[in-house]
């Protein structure tokens, strides 16, 4: 076992005096050792519960003949963080946890990980430090909040990001944006629609590092959360045993796998960041232009919110991530032989089953032929700009208006406030980016604002958007304006063209003659 070289030997005395200080036996250190990285902090909603999940992995890797060890990943509610310097810090969290997830396992010589994230940036942070440290994993999420429930409609904290706006354009009280408060949210889990952690979440399935209904059983189904991190406990044992590592499982096809079903869900445009950088960490390299390739031939089977009006817990009662996949798997877009950590999804799909048709589409009635992220070009994204086509509405997929200008989010959130926004405009946000940020901060607030108050606009960005944004919002435009990129040209007024069918995001240059060159 690769943990031997902390405990076998004369010359390892000291480190089981250690051990034993912890009260392990000589038992225990005969058996693999198997690290519990707990996400559980009393901050983010999603990770309030997690202390529950991490006993129920304890015994499932006693029951497998396992030692459990666990300790802590840190973690920043992006809802929390969101719209103010905190968000500077939520990308940039995801290398840390990595990076600390890396050194604890390494130092230890751990003979595999049970990984226990929910929300934003700890799901990928430790899908990476999994593909990175290439010892036997498991992803155990902590599942999705429930909505709540205001005025007979399901209700989540996308709705109150947006209800600001419906409050400042007078069109909801003070009394009511408080009862709204306080039924969006009614209990621990990641944020109730197909956000950036439950869209990675999903996904982990997709990948094979997680069990089937990780992504969609509700933190609120304590007993069926428990029995999934129990028998994640006992299969850890099982990998390790049997010296399956990630770096088995992450391959290419898994990888397009993931794509594919992202697309097919309409997926958060976070996950373009996730999965390149994911697969950058098992040694791989995703281009943008595979998005794109793959979305083309994805039908989209599931409207979720922000893109819907079902949420997570409607795509649990109807088959869940592996009943999508039965389904997409008839398009022969899937590769059903690749290994998960229980055996091959062949294996996975063959009991799948759509239990509810409203919210599982087939692939001969899907909401629409192509996937729900968009890759865009153009000479005001000479390296690519990403849109959540599914989440914007068909008026919007092709626009043309000219540029109300921004250097900041602050900016743009005084302009709204002070009603100094109409109707046609594209609002252009730059020195979001990577470096102008710095940390590429997700921009909800001013998305959330915008329709709340039911204005016409675009919204470009060489930041990022949340999982929840809704509407045609355009992000991650490479090269950011640090880094010399054109949107740093753009002038107040210039005129820009959105066409997301077609792919593309020109900045509508005119020469002094009146002529217009053709930089397509």
């Amino acid at each position: 076992m690769r943990s031997d070289i902390v405990k076998k030997g004369s010359t390892k005395a000291a480190h089981r005096s250690l051990f034993y200080a912890m009260g392990y036996t000589p038992e225990d250190l005969e058996k693999p050792l198997i690290g519990i990285v707990n996400g559980f902090n009393e901050i983010i909603p999603g990770h309030g519960h997690l202390k529950d999940l991490a006993q129920a992995v304890k015994l499932g890797i006693s029951a497998g003949g396992g030692t459990p060890m666990e300790f802590p990943a840190i973690g920043i509610c992006d809802g929390i963080a969101m719209g103010h310097k905190g968000m500077n810090f939520s990308l940039p969290s995801r290398e840390l946890i990595a990076d600390s997830i890396e050194a604890v396992a390494q130092a230890h010589a751990l003979d595999g990980l049970i990984l226990i994230p929910n929300c934003d940036k700890i799901v990928p942070g430790m899908l990476m430090a999994a593909a990175r440290i290439n010892i036997p994993c498991i992803v155990v999420s902590g599942g999705p909040m429930l909505t709540g429930r205001y005025q007979g409609k399901d209700i989540s904290v996308s709705q109150m990001f947006e209800a600001a706006g419906l409050y400042e354009s007078g069109k909801i009280t003070a009394q009511e944006l408080d009862m709204m408060e306080q039924s969006a949210c009614p209990g621990y889990g990641s944020c109730a629609g197909l956000f950036t952690a439950n869209t990675m979440n999903c996904l982990a399935e997709v990948l094979g590092l997680a069990l089937p209904g990780n992504g969609t059983i509700p933190a609120a189904s304590s007993g069926a959360r428990k029995m999934l991190a129990k028998r994640s406990g006992t299969l850890i044992v099982d990998l390790v045993k049997k010296d399956i590592k990630p770096r088995d499982i992450l391959t290419l096809q898994a990888f397009e796998n993931a794509i594919t079903v992202d697309m097919g869900i309409g997926g958060s445009s976070n996950t373009v960041l996730h999965l390149t950088a994911i697969a950058h960490a098992a040694g791989l390299e995703l281009p943008l232009t595979l998005f794109d390739t793959i979305s083309a031939k994805t039908p989209y089977i599931t409207k979720l919110s922000p893109g819907g009006t079902h949420h997570l817990q409607d795509l649990n009662e109807a088959g869940g991530i592996s009943a999508v996949m039965k389904e997409l798997s008839k398009a022969g877009i899937l590769h059903t032989d690749v290994l998960t950590v229980n055996g091959p999804l062949s294996d996975r799909l063959e009991n799948a089953l759509i239990t509810r048709t409203d919210v599982i589409h087939s692939i001969k009635n899907p909401y629409r032929q192509t996937g729900g992220i968009a890759v865009l070009l153009g000479n005001l994204a000479p390296d690519t700009a990403i849109v959540k086509e599914s989440a914007v509405e068909k008026d919007m997929l092709v626009f043309e208006g000219p540029a109300h200008v921004f250097n900041s989010e602050e900016e743009v959130l005084e302009a709204l406030l002070n009603k100094q926004v109409i109707d046609g405009e594209v609002l252009v946000i730059r020195y979001e980016g990577p470096k102008g940020g710095p940390g590429m901060k997700e921009m909800l607030n001013p998305t959330a604002i915008i329709t709340g108050m039911g204005l016409r606009v675009a919204l470009l960005t060489d930041g990022r958007f949340s999982g929840a944004t809704r509407g045609a919002c355009i992000g991650h435009i490479s090269p950011e304006a640090m880094e010399g990129g054109p949107i740093a040209l753009v002038q107040p007024g210039d005129i820009i063209s959105i066409d997301i069918p077609k792919r593309s995001l020109q900045l509508l240059v005119r020469w002094s003659s009146g002529r217009q060159p053709d930089w397509r």
